[in-house]
């Protein structure tokens, strides 16, 4: 298993501690994909806003329910177990 360079939740500062508090705010938790961005802070906010676009957006055609079940599918179909 590749092993990657995070920054811990007790060490975050400035951005990446500002986005660890958030997405915990949301999630309840913090997921492993966003501490992946953690030593690139301005990576970090482009992809949660990027995840925040397609997931949440009212402006696409899809449904909340479809766009998450199609993330399920992608997923699983890529053995990803988050």
């Amino acid at each position: 298993m590749a092993w990657i360079q995070t920054i811990e939740e007790s060490d975050a500062t400035g951005i990446v501690k500002e986005e660890y508090d958030a997405s915990i705010e949301r999630a309840g938790h913090l997921y492993n994909i966003v501490k992946l961005f953690s030593i690139r802070p301005k990576s970090m906010q482009a992809f949660i806003q990027l995840n925040k676009i397609a997931l949440y957006d009212d402006s696409c055609q899809l449904t909340r329910i479809q766009r998450e079940m199609i993330a399920t599918v992608v997923s699983k179909v890529n053995q990803c177990h988050y």
